[in-house]
């Protein structure tokens, strides 16, 4: 330890943090806030009694699932301009630009596993409630709007929050399309200085507080969500 330079990660803080750490959570806002509405849409779907609508989403689904997210990535990042143009007829690929193909493939992807957490704590609602909801003369719409939805998100925070953790450590793979998050940060950075060492580990260290903190926070909420219920 006594070769190790920590000085440098001093004077790396103002960009780890304000250029590295705020793309990591701002690509983790928005992929999570445009997933959990796209996965919920898609649960609504897979729950359908109408074949059209359900098989077309389970089979989104279990694609998405089953295939890695580095794999998504590049697809979309390299083929889809080139399917793009070829929908609209254009000569030249279209272009997307890696920070909206980052955000457009991390939403796509993770709506498929938020898709079947709504899904379980959807069907975690007791069917007596459905019933009850159209006894009062409510439509399935409403029903599902004002009385299965609002339980069913109060069984679903931890599981969703939880997956937004694993959001938050999954945007390190954007290093693959050159966009600099806060590990590709804290590596361009160790990279001029010769310090990969350092930077790293400060980086595994701040990634585990983060990550500590909020599965804590989520074991908390469960706990106070099962009292509740």
């Amino acid at each position: 330890m006594g070769k190790f330079d920590f000085d440098v990660i001093g004077s790396a803080l103002p960009y780890l943090f304000q250029t590295g750490m705020t793309f990591t959570l701002t690509l983790t806002a928005l992929a999570a806030a445009m997933g959990l509405a796209l996965g919920t849409l898609l649960a609504m779907m897979r729950l359908s009694r109408f074949r059209i609508l359900s098989v077309p989403a389970g089979i989104y689904v279990n694609v998405m699932r089953s295939i890695p997210l580095l794999l998504v990535i590049f697809w979309f990042y390299f083929l889809v301009p080139y399917m793009a143009a070829w929908v609209v007829g254009s000569p030249t690929p279209l272009r997307v630009g890696a920070f909206n193909s980052a955000v457009i493939t991390f939403t796509l992807f993770e709506a498929a596993y938020f898709c079947e957490i709504m899904r379980a704590g959807i069907q975690s609602i007791a069917r007596g409630q459905v019933s009850a909801s159209l006894a009062l003369g409510l439509t399935p719409w409403q029903g599902m709007r004002f009385v299965v939805l609002p339980q069913a998100f109060r069984n679903m925070v931890p599981a969703l929050l939880t997956r937004v953790i694993i959001l938050f450590q999954d945007t390190s793979l954007v290093y693959v399309l050159s966009l600099t998050d806060f590990l590709g940060a804290a590596a361009k950075i160790g990279q001029r200085d010769g310090r990969l060492v350092e930077l790293y580990l400060f980086v595994a260290v701040v990634y585990f507080v983060i990550c500590f903190i909020a599965s804590r926070l989520v074991k908390l909420l469960e706990k106070r969500t099962r009292v509740l219920r």
